[in-house]
């Protein structure tokens, strides 16, 4: 149990997710601080007893799950997903998020489209009344950033290349990720159509449509968010 209380709410949340899982399901593995409660949470289970398989959406989520035990399979294979269980940057109240601060924006949402049902965990601080407060990731081939920054810096959104250390943020596809400035941004919809259509731009951390549930710790509670 965590003693960080901000910590603690990722936890509780992770773990109330944890009831949606039943035997025999195909689960999407989320990335970051609050999916890894949720894989490890997930482990303990399957210790116990629960027959799963899951698919991880980054190379971490999967050493995290080999660590703690889930069977793993490929998207390939499972085909469809019974549930996908991951974590936001940021979310409204028309279930819309930002995603993509872990770097693992692309295959999330590729196993966001191809679940039954998106189950969000966050901590209550990740709750917004405007989306756009973290900066939206644009993940683009290597080849385009450059040119793909500079129409961004044309539409006003200030893109900043993503840096570890001193070199390029690369992602476990290959790809670089602009961080960008969407929190003037009325049409979020038009805006990721605009973004997507741009030569060189792979994905957009931008899920506007794909969750079906949110649950939110808050203190030593959760709060639970149906669509």
């Amino acid at each position: 149990m965590s003693s960080n209380p901000k910590d603690r709410e990722k936890e509780i949340a992770a773990l109330e997710s944890l009831k949606y899982i039943k035997d025999g399901m195909k689960v999407g593995l989320g990335t970051g601080s609050t999916a890894a409660h949720m894989v490890k949470g997930l482990g303990r289970l399957v210790a116990n007893g629960l027959q799963v398989v899951g698919v991880p959406s980054s190379d971490a989520t999967e050493t995290l799950a080999i660590e703690v035990g889930i069977p793993l399979t490929t998207l390939d294979k499972a085909k469809r997903l019974d549930v996908t269980i991951d974590g936001a940057d940021e979310f409204d109240g028309n279930f819309q998020l930002i995603k993509g601060g872990g770097g693992a924006l692309l295959r999330e949402k590729i196993l966001a489209y191809n679940t039954d049902i998106n189950i969000i965990i966050a901590d209550a601080a990740k709750q917004v009344e405007r989306l756009g407060k973290f900066k939206l990731p644009v993940e683009t081939i290597q080849f385009a950033t450059t040119s793909i920054s500079k129409i961004l810096e044309e539409m006003s959104l200030s893109p900043i290349l993503r840096m570890k250390a001193d070199q390029p943020y690369t992602t476990d596809e290959g790809n670089f990720i602009l961080d960008i400035d969407i929190f003037d941004v009325d049409d979020l919809t038009t805006l990721n159509t605009k973004l997507i259509s741009i030569p060189g731009v792979v994905e957009t951390g931008l899920f506007l449509d794909t969750t079906s549930i949110v649950i939110v710790g808050q203190g030593e509670t959760t709060k639970t968010l149906k669509k």
